[in-house]
């Protein structure tokens, strides 16, 4: 610390980029705990710099580190500790998810690596080094030595258990025949659409007895839920009932959730997407051919591109996209959904004979997905009752209370309406094969990925429109996506050779190791995506170009 103060103390004064000198020098902050500046802000009002705070000594290593899951639960503690209110220091802790964030990370031995902002003081352009010395030799310490490796172990004991339990949960889904379970007692409303705490006095979920499940989990034992089943699945109700919340908490549930969330046992198969329909979203070279027999123009639906899909293409390609990506569970509501793409109904099949109509609606097409593919569906309907005839059972919301009405569904099916079913099968999905000179970070010779929000992906010389795209959870996530497609690139992955599962499957492995491995040096926060969003947010990249599409 002696030398870290003095050396500011010696630049106070002097122009603000001086504050370079320090960059990559490595300061003793305490015993066994040292900083270093990995990049300067380049003035006062620039993003702040970048500083990584190594832990050698810590006494983490009693809490059992041997599984990376462990080490993501008590990394998201601790930085949830360390993002002290009022502090100089700028700690991305993000929200109700346990992600592994570039911020914190350690390691099997208990070490601990901090990444944090700081905005360097320089009022007049100039360096401000007895603030900044105070910060960064009194503040930092201080906020080290307090608030991570003094930490209530027994606190993030009982953080790390709980995440080791949803984890534990989610990967019994598939032994349990299990596309996604909630845990009776759960909180699944939100506090408001800004913000994603519990509503406080919300009724809490009970499982149907049709439903029912109990498992074992490590640390908490005996757990009792509604496990839903793989196949099709369909919710009803009034609207303002919960049918809608049910659905953002099983998006919700590819994610673990920190205790205290109300969703902590709310798991989801990790291949879920959510679908819905985009209106102006650009497509590059999908095979709509299931959803469509026909396009204006002559175009061919099994090779489909459109600078401004409309709300039923752009659904129609979200969900062969999202097949393409490895998807297992599609999860579709119909408030966010394209009416004609989701069902023709017998008067409609009436007045507009089908030669007449090239849409194939999903409610033909449900079935086979589930039945030849596998993929199931859970899916939101107020207004369609022809769902019923495809469902493998059927789920009533009536003021946030789940009952099973799938008996009393079926005799309403029984009772035919006239509607024929237009569609029959799901063909099996093309893979693309990607364009590497499509996918470029740069702009003006500079690499170019952040992110505005969960809205916006920042990628080189284009703005990606991800706001439709609801399983991004923060703009950690959303720069990590691009970070992640550029690594894609520059390890040779998307080579323009592998289609893009191949290039998925080679991202997973990398997305599993540290973070700084693949982000390059970013000087951003990173939340690690999954490979649905990362594939998402290729899909909506306008420069994005296919060379083939290859059979599967």
């Amino acid at each position: 610390m002696p030398d870290l103060r003095e050396t500011l103390e010696r630049l106070d004064g002097a122009p603000y980029g001086r504050y370079r000198s320090l960059t990559g020098r490595e300061w003793a902050l305490a015993r066994e705990v040292s900083a270093v500046m990995r990049h300067a802000q380049a003035d006062p009002f620039a993003p702040p710099s970048r500083w990584e705070v190594r832990c050698t000594r810590t006494p983490f290593a009693a809490l059992g580190l041997g599984s990376p899951v462990r080490r993501r639960a008590l990394a998201g503690f601790l930085a949830r500790s360390a993002a002290a209110p009022r502090s100089p220091f700028r700690i991305d802790a993000g929200g109700q998810e346990v992600l592994q964030r570039s911020s914190f990370e350690v390691s099997a031995d208990g070490s601990a690596l901090l990444r944090l902002g700081y905005h360097l003081p320089g009022p007049r352009r100039r360096v401000d080094g007895y603030d900044a010395a105070a910060d960064l030799t009194g503040h930092l310490p201080d906020l080290v030595l307090d608030r991570v490796l003094g930490v209530d172990l027994d606190e993030a004991r009982a953080f790390a258990d709980a995440v080791e339990d949803a984890d534990h949960l989610r990967s019994l889904l598939p032994g349990l025949g299990l596309v996604a379970f909630v845990a009776d007692g759960s909180v699944l409303p939100r506090a408001s659409g800004v913000d994603d705490r519990p509503l406080p006095g919300a009724v809490p979920f009970t499982s149907p007895p049709s439903l029912r499940v109990e498992v074992d989990l490590p640390h908490r034992g005996r757990v009792a839920g509604a496990g839903v089943p793989a196949g099709v699945t369909v919710v009803v109700g009034g609207g303002f009932h919960g049918k809608s919340t049910l659905l953002r908490a099983l998006e919700a549930g590819v994610h673990d959730h920190v205790p205290g969330d109300g969703r902590e046992l709310v798991v989801t198969a990790p291949g879920a997407a959510a679908i819905r329909a985009e209106d102006g979203r650009a497509v590059t070279r999908v095979d709509v051919g299931a959803f469509v027999t026909g396009l204006p123009g002559g175009l061919d639906p099994r090779d489909f591109t459109t600078a401004d899909a409309s709300g039923s293409t752009s659904q129609a390609a979200a969900t062969v996209e999202a097949l393409e990506a490895g998807a297992r569970l599609l999860l579709v509501d119909e408030d966010t959904a394209a009416t004609n793409l989701m069902v023709r109904d017998a008067r409609m099949q009436e007045l507009v004979a089908k030669a007449s109509e090239p849409l194939n609606p999903f409610v033909d097409l449900v079935r086979s997905l589930a039945d030849d593919h596998g993929v199931s569906t859970v899916l939101v309907v107020g207004s369609s009752g022809d769902y019923f005839d495809v469902a493998d059972r059927v789920l009533l919301l009536d003021s946030y209370r789940c009952t099973d009405v799938t008996d009393r569904a079926r005799e309403v099916a029984a009772r035919p309406t006239g509607r024929v079913a237009e569609a029959g099968t799901f063909p099996a999905v093309r893979a693309r094969v990607p364009d590497p000179g499509g996918v470029d970070a740069t702009a003006k010779g500079k690499r170019r990925v952040s992110a505005v929000g969960t809205d916006t992906l920042r990628f080189g010389a284009h703005d990606v429109d991800v706001r439709a795209v609801r399983q991004f959870t923060d703009a950690g996530q959303v720069a990590g996506a691009g970070l992640a497609l550029d690594h894609a690139v520059a390890a040779g992955h998307l080579d323009g050779r592998r289609t893009l599962p191949q290039v998925l499957d080679l991202l997973d492995a990398d997305l599993a190791g540290p973070v700084g491995d693949w982000t390059g040096g970013a000087a951003t926060d990173v939340a690690v995506p999954r490979r649905h969003e990362v594939a998402a947010a290729l899909n909506r990249l306008r420069a994005l170009r296919v060379r083939e599409l290859r059979a599967p």
